[in-house]
């Protein structure tokens, strides 16, 4: 499922994609990766869904513009844009890593409803971050300037400290490519440059809010958000299901993609 079509908003490119019929479902990537990890999970849906990917401004296929900001608020905005474009009236939506806060927000902030919400290894509530993240932002556009074969290594061994299992070359490459070359580089730094934990403070405010079903995936092994983490989120969203996904790290996508898509398949079909 490729990424053919292009939304043009606020001046920058969203690439998007459509398969499939039925009941719509909107996918959501975080950070640093894009929607080549949700791919194969839409094509298989699409044989009963109508599924939708798209790349955050700033991520994967769509622009990358040095002017354009891309923190949660900026996300958020294009994405309820970008269901208005679509004509989208309450879709399920599915969202990974930071695509969990933005797809929150959206939701809590801009008023925009979904039929329900599946949050997987999210970034939604504070703490949130690494050391790497503090460095990167006290020094982004020194980083920015690295050579290219040093930035590549770093970017590779920062995205396969997010499986537990490990990537294969060809899975690790896909995920890597949008952070390299003229564009790339830089982007890479400006979104750790952009991350603003305020957005998800105002989030966890408004939890209590959510009337919606909510289920919430974690790897078990998830080193980058940790599953205490998981239980606190679900303890903020009334009525909220938690199940954690064995020897799973924080890419379950490639950790654990059947139980994933297990979990995914039953969770739209009794909706």
């Amino acid at each position: 499922m490729e990424l053919t079509e292009r939304f043009e908003w606020s001046g920058r490119r969203i690439a998007w994609g459509r398969a499939g019929a039925g009941p719509a479902v909107v996918f959501c990537h975080g950070t640093p990766f894009s929607s080549v990890l949700w791919q194969p999970f839409a094509q298989a849906l699409s044989r009963d869904f109508t599924v939708y990917l798209w790349d955050m401004p700033g991520y994967g296929r769509s622009s990358k513009h040095a002017e354009h900001p891309v923190d949660f608020g900026a996300q958020a905005d294009a994405f309820a844009a970008l269901l208005t474009h679509w004509g989208l009236d309450r879709p399920h939506v599915i969202a990974h890593d930071f695509g969990g806060a933005v797809s929150l927000r959206t939701h809590l902030t801009l008023g925009v409803d979904y039929a329900s919400l599946m949050l997987v290894d999210v970034v939604a509530i504070p703490p949130s971050g690494s050391p790497f993240f503090t460095f990167v932002q006290d020094h982004p556009d020194v980083l920015a300037r690295l050579p290219a074969y040093i930035h590549t290594a770093i970017v590779r061994a920062y995205i396969q400290g997010a499986s537990h299992r490990g990537l294969r070359d060809d899975d690790l490459d896909a995920l890597v490519r949008p952070w390299t070359g003229e564009d790339g580089q830089p982007a890479f730094y400006r979104q750790i440059a952009h991350y603003d934990e305020r957005f998800l403070q105002e989030n966890e405010a408004q939890l209590g809010r959510i009337s919606i079903p909510v289920r919430i995936l974690w790897g078990s092994r998830d080193e980058w958000i940790p599953t205490d983490i998981a239980r606190r989120l679900q303890s903020l969203i009334p009525a909220a299901e938690l199940s954690l996904i064995d020897a799973a790290g924080h890419l379950v996508h490639h950790d654990a993609p059947v139980p994933l898509m297990d979990e995914v398949r039953a969770w739209l079909t009794v909706r």
